[in-house]
């Protein structure tokens, strides 16, 4: 019985040890996003103290070497090249209006309708562009991740 046991062991501790698990591989853009989770709103904040939308954009995009986007939500929206929302790929950039006076909120499109932004009231954080709050107030999207840099991203 006891062979029994050690050999179960065993074979449990070579098959746990040979199969990476997919979040220690995880990689890219949802890595990036996931260390700095939970960071507080900081108004003109780009590090990882403190970010506001669009600051939070920048940081996220320099780390796949793509840093000639402007300083704002609405000036990153004029950038790129517009997507439909049925198109969205993960690093692409959404804009809501958020104020009611046009584009006022940014993210970064992660795949399955989930976007990381940072939240004036919860910092960084992953939503859903179904939620209600966000559906009602999308404006568009803009792609500004060119193919080399996307496939960094998902890797």
């Amino acid at each position: 019985m006891k062979k029994v046991i050690l050999s179960l062991l065993g074979a449990a501790i070579i098959f746990t040890t040979a199969v990476p698990s997919t979040f220690a591989s995880e990689a890219g853009l949802e890595s990036e996003v996931n260390q700095v989770l939970g960071t507080p709103y900081l108004w003109g904040g780009t590090t990882s103290a403190g970010f506001d939308c669009s600051g939070f954009i920048l940081y996220l995009l320099k780390k796949f070497n793509v840093d000639n986007l402007p300083r704002t939500s609405q000036s990153q929206a004029k950038v790129g090249t517009p997507v439909t929302k049925e198109n969205l790929r993960s690093g692409d950039l959404v804009f809501f209006n958020t104020l009611g006076t046009g584009i006022s909120h940014a993210g970064i499109y992660l795949g399955d309708n989930q976007f990381a932004h940072s939240s004036s009231s919860k910092g960084v954080r992953i939503s859903k562009l179904s939620d209600t709050y966000y559906k009602d107030r999308y404006v568009t999207a803009r792609r500004v991740v060119d193919e080399k840099n996307y496939l960094k991203m998902v890797d």
